[in-house]
C-alpha cells in the first residue's frame, strides 16, 4: 500500500465559506505607525485576508486617509471584525453597519468579556452568533480555547472557529496546545489560532498542530523592524504547515542511533 502525499505549495488550499485561499496568515490593520507601513506588511507577509475593525479603521470617509487606498480590497479579502465591542447588540450593530456600507458578508465576531484581559464572553458570543448566522452572514468567530465552547459555535453554523493562543496582544504564544489540538481534532471547518502570537516560532507551533492558518496584528506591528517579522511570519506559518503535513517523528524517553548498530567492524 502506498502512502498518499499530501498537498503542498500552491495546492495546499484550506475553505473558508465556500472560497480557496493559499496564505494561511491573516494580518491585522491596526496598530501600525500609518497605513503605507501597514500595506507593506500586507504585502510581505502575503497575506490573503485583512482584518478590519469597522469601529476603528476608517474604510468609507474620503476626508480623511482610507485603508482602500493601501490596500486593494479587489486583491486582498477584508475581513470586517467587532474590535472593542463588549456586548452582543454593539457587535451585531457594527456588522449590520459593515455590510451596508461595503456589503461584507464574510465577517469575524469577537465580543470581549472585560478591557484587563480582552477575553472573550461566550454568553454574548453565543448570542450575537446565533442572529448573525440567521440574518446570513459568513461568521468566523473568535472564542475561548473551551473545546466544548468552540463546538457549540461550529454546530450553529460558524464557518472557522478562532481560538486564542494567549491574551490578545500579550506575544505569550500557545498557552494551552492541547486544547487547542482538542478543537482541531473535532472540528469540520477551519480552526485559526486569533491572539496571543508574539514571534515565527509561535505560528509555527500553531501549525504544527494542525491549525488551519494564524491571524496576528500585534506581533508584526510593534516589532522593531515589522517588515522583517511580517516575512518571518510568512515563512514560519508555511514551514509549521509543512512539517504538520510530513508528519513529525514519534518522541522518545532514550536515545535512539542515527545509524543501525548491525554491521560495525
Amino acid at each position: 500500500m502506498v502512502d498518499t502525499v499530501p498537498a503542498t505549495g500552491a495546492d495546499d488550499q484550506f475553505m473558508i465559506a465556500g472560497k480557496a485561499y493559499r496564505s494561511r496568515l491573516i494580518v491585522g490593520t491596526g496598530k501600525y505607525k500609518d497605513l503605507a507601513e501597514n500595506a507593506a506588511a500586507v504585502e510581505a507577509a502575503g497575506a490573503e485576508i485583512v482584518t478590519v475593525a469597522v469601529r476603528r479603521v476608517n474604510v468609507t470617509n474620503p476626508k480623511e486617509p482610507m485603508l482602500v487606498d493601501y490596500i486593494d480590497p479587489k486583491k486582498v479579502m477584508y475581513l470586517p471584525n467587532t474590535a472593542g465591542c463588549y456586548t452582543a447588540d454593539d457587535a451585531l450593530r457594527t456588522l449590520r453597519l459593515a455590510r451596508e456600507a461595503g456589503g461584507w458578508k464574510l465577517v469575524k465576531l469577537e465580543v470581549l468579556g472585560d478591557q484587563k484581559t480582552l477575553y472573550p464572553d461566550m454568553v454574548e458570543t453565543l448570542k450575537a452568533a446565533e442572529v448573525l448566522l440567521k440574518e446570513g452572514f459568513d461568521v468566523m468567530v473568535y472564542c475561548s480555547d473551551d473545546p466544548i465552547m468552540a463546538k457549540r459555535l461550529e454546530d450553529m453554523g460558524c464557518c472557522a472557529i478562532m481560538p486564542l493562543a494567549a491574551p490578545i496582544g500579550s506575544g505569550l504564544g500557545i498557552q494551552n496546545p492541547i486544547n487547542i489540538r482538542l478543537i482541531i481534532e473535532q472540528s469540520k471547518v477551519p480552526v485559526l489560532v486569533d491572539a496571543g502570537v508574539g514571534t515565527a516560532s509561535d505560528a509555527a507551533i500553531a501549525m504544527e498542530l494542525g491549525c488551519d492558518g494564524v491571524l496576528m496584528n500585534t506581533a508584526i506591528a510593534e516589532a522593531k523592524h515589522p517588515l522583517i517579522m511580517a516575512r518571518a511570519m510568512k515563512l514560519a506559518v508555511e514551514s509549521g504547515r509543512l512539517a504538520y503535513l510530513a508528519g513529525r517523528m514519534k518522541k522518545r524517553l532514550y536515545a535512539d542511533p542515527s545509524s543501525p548498530l548491525a554491521g560495525l567492524i
